[in-house]
């Protein structure tokens, strides 16, 4: 697809381990659209780790910055946008990415999920609670604010990179 046709950004909301960043990646490649990884970035700004900055700062610092990092996002060429997966919690982010995009929830079993991420040491939400059961309760108290995020659900528990990759811009290109 020829970055001319998406004429808005595509912002990747879900759960940790849904595959944002690596379905980010695919779709840059296969659109010449930049990525953008919002935790990389305020990382990169706050010179600390996401943990770091729950840490030291604490986790509405960080909320904030996601939502004053999402309004930079407008306005320009479309982008393939990462988000953090508590983006989707804030009302106030949601109105911002909808003005300036496309919203496409990646989702995926909680079985999947603590596969993808249980060698992780930089979720800072899960440290101390790394089970299949903490994550499904997480993902249950979360799954209303994506879905009302969600202009687009893609569940990857069973799907190649690519094959998301795909269906993203199949759903978003019509």
């Amino acid at each position: 697809m020829k970055t001319n046709q998406l004429q808005k950004n595509i912002f990747l909301i879900g759960f940790m381990g849904s595959g944002k960043t690596s379905v980010s990646l695919q779709l840059s490649d296969m659109t010449g659209l930049k990525k953008q990884e919002m935790d990389q970035i305020l990382t990169q700004r706050e010179k600390m780790t996401v943990a770091e900055i729950f840490e030291r700062k604490g986790e509405p610092y960080f909320r904030e910055q996601e939502t004053v990092l999402l309004k930079q996002f407008g306005g320009g060429d479309p982008q393939i946008i990462s988000c953090g997966g508590g983006v989707a919690m804030k009302e106030e982010n949601v109105g911002i990415m909808r003005e300036s995009g496309t919203v496409v929830c990646l989702t995926a079993s909680a079985d999947v999920i603590y596969e993808r991420v249980k060698d992780s040491r930089e979720r800072p939400i899960l440290n101390g609670n790394m089970s299949v059961e903490y994550i499904q309760q997480l993902m249950e108290a979360r799954r209303p604010f994506y879905e009302a995020a969600a202009d687009v659900i893609v569940d990857t528990s069973h799907m190649r990179i690519d094959q998301v990759a795909e269906a993203v811009l199949s759903a978003v290109s019509q």
